[in-house]
């Protein structure tokens, strides 16, 4: 019979590769996630049946044991940004992940991937990675031969870092950074999802630190963006401490708003830009896994183009200029 593996966050931008990868390679899916009807998307990555998204609340035991049974393999990709109501940093990266390694092992479950970030550290003085690192530590706790992946800033179709800035850079004529000669060490979405079915298929374990080719500061990652969608505009660099007032004022409205105007930048955040976020060296990556790291200028064009004036005829513009006063 065919081994089942169910994804925690499956539907989410790192866990819809993984599980896309896994059903290629002959997995049935459980995609565990709070709205399944918003995660229809993720069947058509197997056959009829292969991939199946069902309702699932980390912050409650059963329902997390009950998208385990019968799983062979149990991976967690869940992870916020920022803290919204009830889903806190300490709620989903921490307890959260501890529930679901805690109920995971009691079901006998000895394989586990858990997608966790560069930086985790339980001492930290950001909530985000504090969080982490104390999820990382429960999950070792419950199920020590887990495999845990640590990435860097992740890069893709669907991401929140390069989509969001780009598509400011198309109606602004600045892009202001916080920390901008913070180190940032992209990583493809798809390489993880290679790490990751290492750990699903062998049940590798150890912590691995995942980064990119290439190391850049955030502000040479925006003039790359910007070269990308053939836009000029000026990148500018701002003081931690404009970034920590513009936090405090979006998080303010955040919440004077009931949620409804997101938070642009938080505190947290801010605090976060401000060390670089890069592999250290300290634990094993990509190449202990027998995987090439993919460069971002391999990738960035491919989804980036629709930023451009011309969106996808950007370059047939570009190539008639150069037919422009040419004798035929």
């Amino acid at each position: 019979m065919t081994k089942l593996v169910t994804i925690y966050g499956g539907s989410g931008f790192v866990g819809r590769y993984i599980a896309r990868a896994a059903a290629k390679a002959g997995w049935r899916v459980r995609v565990a996630v709070r709205r399944p009807n918003e995660a229809i998307f993720v069947k058509p990555f197997g056959t009829v049946g292969q991939v199946e998204p069902v309702f699932c609340n980390i912050r409650d035991d059963e329902s997390v044991r009950s998208v385990l049974k019968g799983a062979d393999v149990v991976v967690n990709c869940v992870g916020i940004l920022a803290p919204n109501g009830k889903n806190t940093f300490d709620a989903i990266q921490h307890e959260g992940a501890e529930r679901i390694a805690r109920v995971a092992a009691a079901e006998g479950i000895s394989r586990m991937v858990h997608i966790s970030a560069i930086g985790a550290d339980i001492d930290s003085e950001s909530d985000y990675q504090a969080s982490k690192g104390l999820g990382e530590e429960c999950v070792l706790q419950h199920i020590p031969e887990a495999m845990i992946l640590r990435p860097s800033i992740v890069f893709g179709s669907e991401d929140e870092f390069f989509n969001r800035f780009a598509s400011m850079a198309r109606t602004s004529p600045v892009v202001p950074v916080v920390g901008a000669d913070t180190k940032f060490q992209p990583v493809y979405v798809d390489d993880i999802a290679d790490a990751a079915m290492v750990g699903i298929e062998t049940g590798r374990s150890g912590i691995f630190e995942l980064g990119g080719p290439d190391v850049n500061t955030f502000r040479a990652l925006m003039q790359q963006m910007l070269e990308v969608i053939e836009r000029r505009r000026l990148v500018l660099g701002l003081p931690q401490f404009i970034g920590r007032m513009m936090g405090f004022g979006f998080e303010l409205a955040n919440k004077l708003s009931l949620g409804l105007i997101p938070a642009q930048i938080t505190r947290d955040q801010v605090l976060n830009l401000a060390n670089d976020n890069i592999v250290s060296g300290e634990h094993p990556g990509f190449e202990d896994l027998g995987i090439a790291p993919t460069a971002l200028e391999a990738v960035l064009p491919d989804y980036l183009w629709v930023y451009r004036h011309t969106g996808q005829y950007a370059a047939i513009k570009n190539s008639a200029k150069h037919l422009k006063g040419r004798e035929l």
